[in-house]
């Protein structure tokens, strides 16, 4: 059996909710509870609020999704910001 044809909207983070969670709300007003997609945790994305990300949604609920990609933004990289752009006190 197929899968079916996840929806893919677009938002910002309202809230950052206990248990890795999130408040999306999105571009059409509509707010949904979201989490980490697994590469985005693989990989230490943080989101923090007022991130704009892409959310993908299944469309038998749609109130929940999955945040797929956070788009970048000015001094949040790795040489801007608060990081310094080096890992030396990087700790797991």
């Amino acid at each position: 059996m197929a899968k079916e044809e996840l929806l893919t909207l677009e938002g910002h983070i309202d809230e950052v909710l206990p248990d890795g969670r999130f408040r999306v709300k999105l571009d059409n007003d509509h707010e949904i509870i979201a989490y980490t997609a697994g590469k985005m945790r693989r990989f230490r994305i943080r989101s923090v609020a007022g991130d704009r990300v892409h959310v993908e949604m299944t469309p038998y609920d749609l109130s929940k999704g999955r945040i797929i990609f956070r788009e970048r933004t000015p001094g949040s990289g790795p040489t801007g910001g608060a990081g310094g752009g080096k890992r030396g006190k990087f700790r797991r």
